[in-house]
């Protein structure tokens, strides 16, 4: 695989608790090509969200190598991974995390600012990916008055504002009923691909895990 978005080698992470080590990654392997989308399967407890934060850059105590977007981000200080996040990541939780005083259009808007983008054109950026996610309806919205599947669609259209090169997504649908999290999903993946995202989406449900471009399982520490 040429130029992946993604190259982790030898990924590691452990914690002591109670005087004891837990290892939690023991060597992950991973590559992701630009516009590739990947499951990550594992049941709870596995590491899935360890291994998506460590792609994430949010936190440090990893041994291993991570490159994202060609450039090596092992060794970078707290300011040079906010810029990697910043230009080359989008993230959506299983819980939406919106800004409960902004509406939907403000929440997707606001990342574009803070990332010196025009707020004219960042407006329009969010009211296309609003319209494509089917609240152009909800725009002036907030959290408040929207339900969870619209909280959730809203976040999605946040992670993409940017036009991340990775979007990582811890259970994106885990906190929605099957039906609502189906048609979340099928938006997502949709919306993904037409911006030729990659994207690293954690989740322990098989049959979603099925609709991606590859799924890689975490068992004991490592990738399979």
């Amino acid at each position: 695989m040429s130029n992946p978005v993604v190259l982790l080698e030898n990924l590691a992470r452990s914690f002591e608790q109670g005087g004891v080590r837990i290892d939690v990654l023991k060597g992950v392997n991973l590559q992701i090509a630009p516009g590739e989308i990947v499951a990550l399967l594992g049941p709870s407890g596995s590491g899935k969200s360890t291994l998506l934060q460590a792609v994430g850059l949010l936190e440090g105590g990893f041994g291993g190598r991570i490159a994202i977007a060609g450039t090596d981000a092992s060794g970078l200080d707290a300011a040079g991974r906010t810029t990697m996040r910043r230009n080359h990541l989008g993230f959506v939780y299983q819980f939406h995390h919106l800004l409960p005083d902004f509406t939907a259009l403000e929440n997707v808007l606001l990342p574009q600012l803070v990332s010196g983008i025009a707020r004219p054109v960042g407006e329009e950026r969010a009211r296309e990916l609003l319209t494509a996610l089917g609240l152009e309806h909800r725009l002036d919205h907030r959290p408040s008055q929207l339900s969870g599947g619209e909280q959730q669609r809203v976040a999605v259209a946040r992670a993409l504002a940017n036009r991340p090169q990775l979007v990582l997504a811890d259970e994106p649908t885990g906190n929605l009923d099957e039906h609502t999290a189906d048609r979340v999903l099928a938006q997502f993946l949709e919306l993904v691909r037409g911006t030729g995202s990659a994207a690293l989406i954690a989740t322990h449900n098989e049959r979603l895990a099925a609709r991606m471009d590859r799924v890689v399982r975490l068992h004991d520490g490592v990738l399979t």
